[in-house]
């Protein structure tokens, strides 16, 4: 069984929107993500203004915009069955995906979504990637230093959230503690740690607002909190706001999607941590993102599992690059 992995905020790549920008499928998504930003998604990305990308509004509505792209440039030819599931943000995807509500809904909750959180947050926030530590060593050196583990991702990864100053102590500290990795992410909010809490009602109001459905048939949703299976959109609701305060356990998530009979998995992106999650985690089950193909055909054609292409031609040797 195909499942489908919705991916979160980082760092936007110039070239994020080059298999689906101009694809006409697409243009309905592009067009609503256009009106909410106040300008082109494409044109934003190949701008490349740093400050206006990084901003956490912009960052997320983009990219929610690259999943819901994806996604409706290979909708015709997807399984009966498959799974889906989304990474932070990427939520807001996966539920459109599986026919909770519809792409353009997806964006407005996204809009909705960011919007409470920058008024909770601010701009005092951030988040952290530590690599290495023991979670219980990682646990007491974000005590130490007013921060919270924000995602348990496979393999010791962890995000951390808290004030910048904070974060960036404990990852100085984290590195002379052994870790092999600790930074500061291009995350500029501490999402899935309690400094939210306050954007948690706010948010709720606006899915409860919502014209939901769903799941669709076929269509299986995992929460990416903590993999459990959402049976009853209007039941999940109230887990999916108050997954901006509380932290994820997407390495949780992974397994329980494999548990579920997945034996292939496309990451819709942006990016490819997705992905290279699975494939360190379970390397044997085959796990490739939407952006390390070359064509979008080459993409099509192997949703299908009829692959006419050459792995080392059409596929690129990707770098992990961890999003949020």
């Amino acid at each position: 069984m195909l499942a489908l992995l919705c991916g979160g905020q980082g760092r936007l790549s110039a070239d994020m929107f080059d298999l689906s920008g101009g694809r006409l499928e697409a243009a309905a998504i592009f067009d609503r993500a256009h009106a909410l930003l106040g300008g082109d998604p494409r044109d934003l990305i190949r701008r490349g203004d740093d400050d206006l990308l990084l901003a956490d509004r912009t960052s997320q509505l983009l990219s929610v915009t690259a999943v819901l792209a994806a996604h409706a440039c290979i909708a015709d030819i997807l399984p009966e069955q498959i799974v889906v599931t989304g990474y932070s943000v990427g939520e807001m995807a996966a539920w459109s995906i599986a026919g909770v509500w519809t792409a353009e809904m997806a964006l407005q909750l996204t809009d909705s979504r960011a919007r409470a959180m920058d008024a909770a947050g601010g701009t005092s926030g951030i988040l952290g990637d530590v690599r290495g530590l023991a979670r219980h060593t990682l646990e007491t050196l974000a005590v130490h230093h007013g921060c919270a583990i924000a995602i348990t991702n496979p393999g010791n990864l962890f995000v951390v959230g808290g004030a910048e100053a904070d974060v960036a102590a404990l990852c100085r500290d984290a590195m002379a503690a052994g870790a092999v990795h600790a930074e500061l992410l291009e995350v500029k909010i501490a999402a899935h740690t309690a400094r939210l809490e306050k954007a948690v009602a706010p948010f709720r109001e606006a899915l409860q607002a919502a014209k939901i459905a769903g799941p669709a048939r076929g269509r299986l949703l995992l929460a990416g909190g903590d993999g459990a299976r959402i049976f009853s959109a209007a039941d999940g609701t109230a887990r999916l706001a108050a997954q901006v305060a509380t932290p994820i356990d997407w390495a949780a998530t992974l397994e329980a999607l494999v548990e579920s009979g997945v034996d292939r998995v496309l990451d819709l992106g942006p990016g490819h941590a997705l992905a290279n999650m699975v494939r360190s985690a379970f390397p044997t089950v085959p796990s490739y993102a939407v952006e390390a193909f070359r064509s979008l055909e080459g993409v099509r054609s192997w949703v299908v599992g009829k692959p006419h292409w050459d792995h080392k031609l059409e596929l690129e040797n990707v770098q992990c690059n961890r999003r949020h």
